[in-house]
């Protein structure tokens, strides 16, 4: 793993995240974008380095939806780069941890992902991301 990609913040409205993000950090969100397949708006806000994550749920039966019902807005998840996520979930695989994807998808900001259960990640959700080559 190269670095923390982005922290991932599950919100119940992405108007409303966004503001109080816009006022935390001093700047606007640089992309929004749908990932219909995780039922899910995202917004990305980049401060030096750093990237957040807003994660609003797109009805009432997909993954965040389900999160914010159970434990409510807050963190949700904080992401590793990696150079080849393949090789790292096998990594992660041989070291005993449980992945909730098989194979890696397409995730928001051009990437390939896939999550590590937290049950096997001390309590945390983690996720890998590889860029997609353009």
């Amino acid at each position: 793993m190269q670095k923390i990609e982005h922290i991932g913040i599950a919100v119940n409205s992405l108007e409303q995240g966004e503001a109080l993000y816009e006022s935390l950090l001093g700047v606007k969100p640089y992309k929004r974008e749908e990932v219909l397949s995780e039922k899910v708006t995202t917004s990305f806000f980049r401060q030096g380095p750093n990237k957040i994550e807003l994660l609003a749920p797109i009805g009432d039966d997909g993954p965040i939806s389900k999160y914010l019902a159970k434990k409510g807005p807050g963190m949700h998840h904080i992401a590793y780069a990696v150079t080849d996520i393949l090789a790292e979930m096998e990594r992660l695989k041989s070291e005993g941890f449980h992945l909730l994807n098989e194979q890696p998808k397409r995730g928001a900001d051009n990437k390939y992902v896939c999550f590590v259960h937290p049950k096997t990640a001390g309590g945390v959700l983690v996720e890998l991301c590889q860029e997609i080559p353009d």
